[in-house]
């Protein structure tokens, strides 16, 4: 298929406005672009509403983290998400990921728990996946105060998706089951670059080849074993017994072939997955609904999806 043309015209604008590629920005620089290409450019009528929205803390792998709890309009106990937000885990905040948090607690009538994780490079790999699971650890424990079942389930975009990942993995190891994964175009291979659909779309859709990079140099610092599964999930020596998982990809994406790679391999240890690739997409669509019926279509229809595997329907 060919690319979305309301993408299209979002990433021409992009050119057009001489938009400069992340991997060339100061961090500062970047935190602030992507902030204001997410959360600065959508209109107070482009805020999608839910029941409540409250800001907290919850405990990280050191200190006290930033978070934000979504509630759904609907009375009643809810499975409760603890959601990752994406940004290379260089940038991005809860809220450059505010409205996506508002789409899945709003399309799976779920309590969303967003996670502000230390970001790198000031606060490299392991931080974050430490923040992980101590916050989802957290959500566990207190389930019954947030959403009012004992229903968990993690869910997170590109860097996102991969602390989801490992958070399902790490408690799969421990015996502690969790509802569902919600992995939207994740970034599981930091080790690999052979998957042919980096080559394919390693510039012009988004996220550039040179930026990936740079986000992955950035997260690992000196660490010179880029293959352990905390890091690479996709690498993980055994998936069996993990939770569900709905894994959605973009046909445009440079992250495309591990997210659907990794997909198979959940099918292959017996795990109950669904590999949804957005036809005409391109990385980031899950905040450019606004921009493309196409992409909000896919948000919607996906994320009622996620709804129905927590509950298990």
């Amino acid at each position: 298929m060919s690319l979305d043309p309301h993408l299209a015209g979002v990433l021409k604008s992009l050119a057009a406005a001489g938009r400069k590629p992340t991997h060339e920005c100061t961090i500062e620089e970047a935190r602030g672009e992507y902030l204001a290409l997410t959360y600065g450019s959508r209109t107070p009528q482009q805020v999608v509403p839910v029941g409540s929205v409250e800001d907290t803390e919850v405990p990280g792998g050191s200190g006290q983290l930033r978070a934000r709890i979504y509630r759904p309009s609907d009375i009643g106990p809810s499975p409760t998400v603890v959601f990752f937000h994406g940004g290379g885990f260089v940038i991005g905040n809860l809220d450059s990921h505010d409205n996506m948090c508002r789409d899945i607690c709003r399309s799976s009538n779920s309590v969303v728990v967003s996670v502000d994780y230390r970001l790198a490079p000031e606060h490299p790999f392991p931080a974050a996946v430490k923040d992980a699971i101590a916050a989802t650890t957290w959500v566990i424990e207190h389930a019954s105060k947030l959403g009012g079942s004992d229903v968990v389930a993690v869910a997170g975009d590109s860097a996102g998706g991969n602390l989801a990942t490992v958070v399902a993995q790490h408690f799969s190891e421990q015996g502690v089951a969790l509802a569902a994964q919600f992995l939207i175009y994740p970034a599981l291979d930091t080790s690999d670059a052979s998957h042919p659909s980096r080559e394919e779309n390693a510039n012009g859709f988004f996220l550039e080849k040179e930026t990936l990079a740079w986000f992955i140099a950035q997260y690992t610092g000196d660490l010179k074993d880029h293959k352990t599964p905390q890091l690479t999930p996709i690498n993980a020596h055994s998936l069996e017994g993990l939770p569900p998982a709905l894994i959605i990809s973009a046909e445009f994406d440079p992250l495309r072939d591990e997210a659907e790679v990794y997909g198979q391999k959940l099918l292959a240890a017996g795990v109950s997955t669904e590999v949804v690739r957005g036809a005409g997409m391109i990385h980031g669509f899950f905040d450019m609904g606004r921009w493309s019926p196409a992409a909000q279509d896919l948000i919607q229809k996906s994320c009622t999806r996620f709804g129905e595997i927590m509950r298990g329907i």
